[in-house]
């Protein structure tokens, strides 16, 4: 493997791990926030459901920037913002401080420096081995899961959760430096260019397909479960008589289990391609929100949040594959970044909807049934999508 294309592997691998363990320790701190402050859960539900919002539409036009410029800006550019958001979440002592902070500030810079960025630069340095390689980048989000919460959720027993938004914001400083040190600049995005011009579809092309409908409600049906799950799974174990620091680990666990999922998520695809590890994720799903529908015991919950984590990030590598063979390259930042705002989105949307159902009746369980409902619609959308060749409807370089 080339210099070059290591350390631009090892700039998305990092970005994902502070950015992916900083967006889910919300769910970490849901409840000692709302009982310190005797808020509401959905006040934190709101500023999740803001910071979803915000960050999808971030994501997009972060997609698009680097389909254009210098990725080392506007990946830089979104650490440093998101840096200053999660650090003050520190400070916060109302609903909508934490709405401005997290919800808006931190929104931008984690929208800016996430998956839609990273994958167009690992794609770019791995053009025949991209499902693997954005799948070893995304594994930073496990592996940020798995450490950053493990190490958080100690700092949240030993000195309080005001402390967790600091060390964050520490996290986002330190990578700094290596990010503008090691991503590509403007200058090697013109020379790839010059080299190798790429072809596919615009994104006004690409909607006037039903693959393109299909891949957007297929991933909103995966946002909407997965952001559902990250931010109560923590406060529903608590809720169900799980051990308070077990409790506290499960995203650990979760993180754990997603680093097998999306290794093993980009080796099928390369192999198979994108639908089967869809599939077979969205399968895993129906099982475990049927599975604690029934029965909420420590065992039960321990398995769906290992299960449920394997499946996490298995949409997430295959993304650029079902762009790819249905769309080509030319505007991957584009359609990748809008198929990852929707996914964003309807996240927020789940987020803010498990919070007020449990509101208005004090628990979970209509939640989870909605999830089952959705999951199920998912799964037959991806048992119906056809890739056509990219050659047949290809608008050309």
């Amino acid at each position: 493997m080339p210099l070059a294309a290591a350390l631009v592997l090892a700039c998305g691998f990092l970005i994902l791990f502070i950015g992916g363990g900083a967006r889910l320790a919300i769910g970490l701190t849901l409840k000692p926030m709302v009982e310190d402050f005797s808020w509401a859960r959905h006040d934190i539900g709101a500023a999740v459901a803001l910071f979803q919002v915000v960050s999808a539409v971030c994501t997009f036009y972060a997609g698009r920037m680097a389909d254009r410029m210098s990725l080392r800006l506007v990946l830089g550019a979104g650490l440093l913002i998101a840096a200053a958001g999660i650090g003050a979440m520190s400070l916060v002592q109302s609903p909508w401080h934490a709405l401005v902070l997290y919800g808006l500030i931190f929104a931008i810079g984690n929208g800016a420096a996430s998956t839609a960025a990273v994958g167009v630069m690992v794609t770019r340095a791995f053009p025949e081995r991209a499902g693997l390689a954005n799948s070893l980048a995304l594994a930073g989000m496990s592996v940020g899961q798995l450490v950053m919460i493990a190490v958080l959720a100690v700092v949240l027993l030993q000195i309080g959760w005001r402390s967790v938004f600091v060390w964050l914001g520490v996290a986002h400083l330190v990578l700094l430096p290596l990010i503008l040190w090691a991503a590509p600049g403007r200058r090697a995005h013109a020379a790839q260019h010059a080299a190798a011009p790429p072809s596919g579809m615009s994104l006004r092309e690409a909607a006037r397909t039903r693959q393109f409908w299909m891949l957007l409600a297929i991933y909103a049906i995966c946002g909407l479960d997965d952001f559902f799950v990250t931010t109560h799974v923590v406060a529903f174990a608590q809720d169900s008589g799980v051990d308070g620091f077990f409790a506290g680990n499960l995203l650990a666990m979760m993180g754990l289990t997603g680093l097998a999922g999306v290794i093993w998520a980009g080796v099928a695809s390369d192999r198979w391609g994108p639908a089967w590890p869809t599939l077979v994720s969205f399968t895993l799903r129906l099982a475990v929100f049927a599975l604690v529908l029934l029965e909420r015991s420590t065992i039960s919950i321990a398995i769906f949040a290992l299960v449920f984590g394997f499946t996490f990030l298995v949409t997430a590598p295959v993304t650029v594959l079902f762009i790819r063979d249905s769309f080509g390259v030319k505007h991957l930042g584009a359609i990748g970044g809008l198929i990852t705002m929707v996914h964003h989105a309807f996240g927020g949307f789940g987020a803010w909807l498990g919070a007020a159902l449990y509101d208005r009746g004090g628990s979970y369980v209509p939640a989870f049934a909605v999830m089952l409902t959705a999951t199920l619609a998912a799964l037959a959308l991806t048992l119906a999508y056809r890739a056509a060749p990219l050659k047949s409807r290809s608008s050309g370089p």
